[in-house]
């Protein structure tokens, strides 16, 4: 087979059937169309992809890794449950991580960065676009601001961190979509993170990162609560509906 000029360059591989049966569920997942604890069979979900059986137990595999599905005995799994201990976990961590690696990137970001990171930010505040719309460009955001000073390690276990909590940041901040007061607030948050960063003082980057990471928590927690509170009362209400269904006829005389 011929190689390139200077041989460096190899032919570009497709996507394996299992890095698509891996992408597919992690979209429906994140995005809630497979809703936390739902259980299915894999040879179920094999059918829905029209793919074998051996790419989605493989899937599943990986997907368990990052927390969000659990696989059991038996072929069959459950889309993980959303927890409020798995998320004070996930932030108590990124806490720890976060500020840490800010506080040397800040030293080391370019001016042009900052800037261009600036007119990211300042669109988060477009209040046509919902959470859902800039979600990965605010991945791309917090990436760049420490990827100055993260090695390889470091971004492997932010993106561990990241995956196991986007489901809680897509379900708080898309509530708070219809506020249009709350798309100001994110322009006017990742904006202060950049200004923060342009001071080049670690202490005051890595505390910016700090108390970003306490607001978004508390705002996970509380559209958890909610969502918790809600099924609560939808469940409760239910016996009740039930029992408030026409008796049938009464009255009937009995045989003799």
């Amino acid at each position: 087979m011929a190689t390139s000029p200077g041989g460096g360059l190899r032919p570009v591989e497709p996507l394996s059937v299992t890095d698509q049966v891996t992408a597919e569920l992690r979209r429906s997942i994140l995005c809630g169309a497979l809703e936390p604890g739902r259980e299915f069979s894999l040879r179920e979900v094999a059918g829905m992809l029209n793919v074998s059986f051996i790419p989605v137990r493989d899937a599943l595999r990986h997907l368990e890794a990052e927390g969000l599905v659990i696989t059991r005995p038996g072929r069959s799994a459950m889309i993980a449950p959303l927890d409020l201990g798995d998320l004070r976990a996930i932030y108590r961590l990124r806490r720890t991580v976060e500020p840490e690696i800010a506080g040397r990137a800040c030293l080391v970001l370019p001016d042009e960065e900052l800037d261009r990171l600036e007119e990211q930010a300042i669109g988060f505040g477009d209040e046509k676009l919902l959470i859902e719309e800039i979600y990965e460009a605010h991945h791309e955001f917090h990436l760049a601001l420490l990827a100055p000073a993260a090695s390889a390690w470091d971004k492997r276990l932010l993106n561990t961190l990241w995956r196991a909590a986007e489901r809680y940041i897509r379900i708080g901040f898309g509530a708070l979509d219809p506020d249009l007061h709350e798309h100001h607030r994110r322009k006017t948050a990742h904006v202060a993170l950049v200004n923060a960063f342009r001071r080049r003082d670690p202490i005051v980057a890595g505390q910016s990162v700090r108390e970003h990471l306490e607001h978004n928590e508390q705002i996970a927690l509380h559209a958890l609560d909610s969502r918790r509170a809600t099924m609560a009362e939808q469940t409760s209400i239910a016996p009740a509906t039930t029992r408030a269904r026409k008796p049938g006829p009464v009255g009937r005389k009995r045989r003799r």
